[in-house]
């Protein structure tokens, strides 16, 4: 699907297009999701350079996700998503040039519908194709520390029920849930960060001084931010292990109970063993009482047992 964004004289036009219609005037954004290959013969023709595919998308390499050329300036970015409780990091193609902003994903982005209704709204001064890529990259930080606040408001309640057994598997899959999503996080942080070093070391000569300052504060809120990341990651090792101890706790304690009723029960076995055996010569055999007796040593020594291990504070 190929979205056109027209902004001309503070107003903004969404228009979708398909592979028959032209690039509309004053088009600052061109944004393609999903897109077919016929859609990308159809932005080639608009392209001296080849066009990057999914694979190239989600290369890892500096020289992959950060690059120029004849058509511009080329950034491969990745974008937090919140799934559920789930985050994910999205892989967003951006090619930066002085007539418009292109960027190809594969997934619905979220900040990319709140970016397209700040600019109907007319929330952003936006001026030019940079003004639009910087504003989509203070978003993405932004997002990054609502994300980071949501991760601290959810171990805190985890931290609470830590010591409940009966909450104790859900405790090990939040944990879990929440591991995964800071380190998605953190990669997010850490990409963002190299982007925009990028465009601070080999696009300079390209923004103002106020782009660049932005770019700065950006990558000030960015190192502000993680801190907090790796105090996430040692309160997260914290619970687990506090989850696995209380959890070994608990089975100790079942395993304890166990022990002790053989234990009890050892004794009692015993006599039991002793008046079954079926030699001739047992002059026991022969007591009138000696049923009744058999149980009251049995149900002696049991309780025996039992008051020497309370005695000793084993119970």
């Amino acid at each position: 699907m190929i979205t056109a964004y027209v902004y001309e004289n503070r107003q903004l036009a969404i228009r979708e297009l398909n592979v028959d219609d032209s690039l509309p005037p004053a088009t600052i954004w061109l944004d393609l999701y999903k897109p077919e290959d016929n859609e990308r013969e159809w932005l080639a023709n608009f392209s001296e350079e080849e066009l990057p595919d999914e694979e190239d998308m989600n290369e890892i390499e500096a020289s992959a996700r950060f690059y120029q050329n004849s058509d511009g300036l080329h950034i491969n970015s990745l974008f937090p998503q919140r799934v559920g409780q789930e985050v994910r990091a999205v892989n967003v193609s951006f090619n930066l040039r002085e007539q418009f902003l292109i960027t190809m994903r594969e997934e619905d982005i979220g900040l990319i519908r709140l970016l397209r209704n700040y600019l109907r709204l007319g929330r952003l001064d936006v001026n030019s194709p940079k003004d639009l890529f910087i504003e989509l990259f203070t978003l993405k930080v932004d997002y990054l520390s609502d994300l980071i606040e949501d991760v601290y408001t959810v171990l805190d309640n985890v931290g609470r029920e830590v010591f409940d057994s009966d909450e104790l598997d859900e405790v090990f899959k939040m944990i879990t849930l929440q591991e995964d999503s800071n380190g998605k996080i953190r990669l997010s942080l850490l990409d963002t960060q190299r982007s925009l070093r990028y465009i601070q070391r080999y696009y300079r000569r390209n923004l103002s001084d106020d782009e660049m300052k932005e770019l700065r504060e950006m990558l000030a809120d960015i190192e502000s931010l993680m801190p907090h990341s790796q105090f996430i990651f040692d309160k997260l090792n914290f619970l687990l292990d506090a989850a696995m101890g209380f959890s070994g706790l608990q089975q100790n304690k079942i395993i304890k109970i166990f022990s002790v009723a053989a234990v009890v029960f050892l004794p009692p076995t015993l006599i039991a063993s002793s008046y079954g055996m079926n030699f001739e010569n047992m002059p026991e055999l022969k007591w009138e009482y000696g049923y009744p007796l058999a149980l009251l040593l049995m149900l002696a020594s049991a309780a025996g047992t039992y008051l020497f291990f309370r005695l000793k504070r084993w119970l």
